[in-house]
């Protein structure tokens, strides 16, 4: 499965980031704490041209935090900083402007010795569509700045944003990557509601969704449909549909399951947190990958 997502507005962005990327301090990567690779831009890595990095591991409150705490492990072996953060609540967001601080050290002691006069901190802050950028921004600035939306695309434009008195935001349009090989990556993606639910299969979405449940949290499965035998369900998905489908009454006018329709329902509720806080990837190498 390769996707094709690359909009005239996300090309534009790109290289308006690569023009301005001279003037940054930090850059700033919003990932999705529940799928923190496959949420990340490739990209980046090029668009950031080797400024410190720090990763923000948002909706930390929607994953598993013993797999959020493997990932910032993760980070740290490679030499970047990391923070989950809920940028809804607010919760881990006031660490942000002290840790690039830490990151903007040199510089400024290097502006010192030269007889300069401080500046404000700056910052690119970048992360794929939907992945709650704008709530971040906002919640950092104190008042509404950045446009918000429960669906992908929201930010078109750039802007400088400043937060307190001692850093600058760059904020721009989220993006992704021209296409993505892997499909593993795009069904986690299609789940956590980053690309468009018109771009994937709402059923391929829900089954994905119901294997990986299967195997790590069938007890949160079972509870939320009042299902009972899960056993033989990882062989015969479509009996497992069908069971799901009639609980939560998707049913037809001649008595059959409607398979959009219970599609839809589990992915909502996944959305929604109704399994718990799952996270849909670990590190390469753990236990759990």
């Amino acid at each position: 499965m390769t996707i094709q997502w690359y909009p005239g507005h996300m090309a534009k962005a790109k290289r308006e980031m690569i023009e301005k990327i001279k003037w940054i301090d930090v850059v700033i990567e919003l990932v999705d704490a529940r799928i923190p690779l496959s949420s990340r831009n490739p990209l980046v890595d090029d668009i950031s041209g080797g400024k410190p990095r720090l990763v923000i591991l948002n909706k930390s409150d929607l994953a598993d935090p013993e797999a959020t705490a493997a990932w910032q492990a993760y980070w740290k072996a490679k030499g970047v900083d990391s923070l989950p953060v809920n940028s809804q609540t607010g919760e881990g967001a006031e660490r942000i402007t002290a840790a690039v601080r830490r990151l903007t050290a040199k510089r400024r002691e290097k502006e010192e010795k030269r007889g300069m006069k401080p500046r404000a901190d700056r910052a690119l802050i970048v992360g794929i569509p939907n992945v709650g950028k704008s709530t971040l921004i906002n919640r950092l600035a104190g008042r509404r700045i950045a446009k918000i939306g429960d669906r992908p695309g929201i930010t078109k434009a750039q802007q400088w944003i400043k937060v307190g008195k001692t850093m600058e935001l760059l904020d721009t349009p989220g993006i992704l990557w021209p296409k993505f090989d892997d499909e593993t990556v795009g069904l986690r993606l299609a789940a956590t509601g980053a690309i468009k639910d018109e771009i994937l299969d709402q059923q391929e979405v829900a089954v994905f969704l119901l294997r990986y449940l299967l195997r790590n949290a069938p007890e949160a499965l079972a509870e939320r449909y009042g299902l009972t035998d899960l056993d033989a369900a990882l062989d015969d998905i479509v009996r497992l549909f069908d069971a799901i489908g009639r609980k939560r009454g998707a049913v037809m006018a001649g008595g059959g399951v409607d398979y959009d329709k219970t599609a839809e329902i589990i992915v909502r509720d996944f959305r929604g947190q109704k399994f718990g806080r799952l996270t849909l990837e670990w590190p390469p190498g753990s236990a759990r990958d």
